[in-house]
């Protein structure tokens, strides 16, 4: 961030702040690019404030799609937006954590006050605590602009010393608690809990303290990890994983849960202990991808037995089955051809199909989907998905949904 973004916020927030984000909101609707627009801008209110009001213009324009009308008046960052949650997702975090009328919560961490406005919105007086006293503007400004202000309390606090002081189920005197580590440094991925900010020690700090309290942690997170008699949660949206969650013990319910994010629905996979892997057997029929969410909180063999479906691998999470499926929780694909995985005889096979256009995926296999879609490309008209695995342990090739043209 420059170094008067603080400034810059805080001139955005005043009425004249307000009259020129709206006009470059005009422009960037109007499709105008960058340097004309930014010139009339400077031309009306001026060359420190243009930059500015035209960058807030175009980050709520990209926001519109996930936060809806909000995002029309929600104050921004390049940095807040991309790790902003869907509020969606925030207010059914938000609803859980107030199931029982809890009344006070804490935002370890608000960033942009995401889940500052969702636990206000559910009903709950919120401390918002951040070291970044640009996180602090964001936050109030927000809580201000969508209505909940008088519900918040925006105050300077270091995440890892309030977990260190909790105390009797409370963290900073509240009963609830909402942390969302960072997991970047430098711009890059922090693999490794224990780099998180604050670091793993806190996380399981807060969850043993805290027993009402939510961590959102990384998709990849170990499940070693995951302390006991805590729900851990993977949801997903359009085939990726957009969160997971670790629930402290008093809203936990069940020892993991796969949610799945469809329109304004979310449909939910659950199981009370480890259901242990599913069988495997020989390719069948139909191929099936188990949604991410299902994959990450190892509850592939519940989707298994309710297909009648087994690995093809042990360590695959690839299903086979008789037969297609409506089943929400997997991408279903009719195989056409098995066979030993070479380049060279699979595109021999496909020229001989008439097959030009090839999607390929893979799982358990060392290849580029990309590099090996270009090298099948043909001059056919037909059209077909290949899938790279492993079957049985050997390399394989699966043609899958063969059509001529």
């Amino acid at each position: 961030m420059p170094d008067d973004a603080l400034e810059q916020l805080r001139w955005l927030r005043t009425p004249e702040g307000a009259a020129a984000t709206a006009l470059a909101a005009e422009l960037v609707e109007q499709g105008l690019d960058v340097l004309p627009a930014l010139a009339r801008l400077r031309a009306q209110v001026g060359a420190g404030h243009a930059g500015p009001a035209w960058e807030l213009a175009r980050l709520r324009a990209r926001a519109r799609p996930v936060f809806g009308a909000d995002a029309d008046v929600l104050f921004l960052t390049a940095d807040t937006l991309e790790q902003a949650g869907r509020p969606a997702l925030a207010a059914r975090r938000a609803r859980r954590l107030r199931a029982d009328d809890a009344d006070s919560a804490a935002d370890l961490g608000c960033a942009s006050g995401t889940d500052t406005v969702a636990l206000a919105r559910a009903g709950a007086s919120v401390l918002a605590v951040d070291l970044d006293p640009l996180a602090r503007e964001l936050t109030a400004a927000n809580a201000e602009a969508l209505g909940v202000a008088d519900r918040v309390w925006v105050v300077a606090g270091d995440a890892v010393e309030l977990v260190d002081a909790a105390r009797g189920g409370e963290v900073a005197g509240c009963g609830t608690a909402v942390l969302d580590p960072a997991r970047r440094a430098g711009g890059r991925r922090q693999l490794d809990p224990d780099r998180w900010s604050p670091p793993w020690a806190t996380v399981a700090a807060l969850l043993d303290r805290v027993p009402r309290a939510v961590v959102k942690v990384a998709p990849g997170l170990d499940h070693e990890r995951v302390p006991h008699g805590v729900e851990a949660e993977w949801v997903s949206a359009g085939g990726s994983i957009v969160e997971a969650l670790l629930w402290g013990r008093t809203v936990s319910t069940v020892w993991r849960r796969a949610s799945l994010v469809r329109g304004d629905a979310v449909l939910e996979l659950t199981a009370d202990a480890d259901p242990g892997p599913a069988p495997s057997g020989p390719v069948r029929g139909w191929l099936h991808e188990p949604d991410p969410a299902v994959i990450r909180s190892g509850l592939v063999s519940l989707v298994a037995t309710d297909l009648g479906a087994t690995l093809v691998d042990p360590t695959i999470a690839y299903l086979t089955s008789d037969g297609p499926t409506g089943s929400p929780w997997v991408s279903s694909y009719r195989v056409d051809e098995v066979l030993p995985f070479n380049l060279r005889k699979l595109k021999a096979l496909l020229r001989t199909r008439g097959v030009g256009r090839v999607v390929v995926k893979k799982r358990g296999s060392a290849i580029e989907p990309e590099t090996v879609a270009r090298q099948l490309r043909g001059a056919g008209a037909g059209t077909a998905t290949v899938v790279v695995t492993r079957v049985a342990g050997a390399p394989t090739a699966l043609v899958c949904d063969l059509s001529d043209r």
